[in-house]
């Protein structure tokens, strides 16, 4: 119990900061920490966002006035369709498969972050 309270403070707080957490915090740390296969820390994480928890993080930027509503919903609507056909792709992958893409996918980010 303790480890899910400090991952979603942890995923919570660097989402509220950096807007990270889901993917790039939770998962990882589900799977390392929780010793949860690849495919239910990516579930896992999936379902805590789906509950509308990054509602009180984007109300602090929208009144300040740093949310493009026309863009936030656009892009929502795309990414339903996205997350559908990624999650089912993925169910088709072995865990072990699943985690190597995951970690390049983040090396890759990071790279480009830190050089850019």
């Amino acid at each position: 119990m303790l480890i899910y309270i400090l991952i979603g403070i942890t995923g919570g707080f660097l989402s509220g900061f950096m807007g990270i957490g889901g993917g790039i915090i939770m998962v990882p740390f589900m799977v390392y920490f929780a010793n949860f296969s690849q495919h239910l820390a990516q579930g896992t994480s999936l379902a805590v966002l789906s509950i509308p928890v990054v509602m009180f993080g984007a109300y602090q930027y929208y009144i300040q006035g740093n949310v493009n509503i026309k863009a936030a919903l656009i892009i929502a609507l795309f990414f339903c369709l996205g997350i559908f056909l990624g999650s089912k792709y993925a169910q088709t992958l072995s865990s072990d498969t699943l985690k190597i893409i995951f970690g390049f996918l983040m090396i890759l980010i990071g790279i480009k972050m830190v050089t850019t």
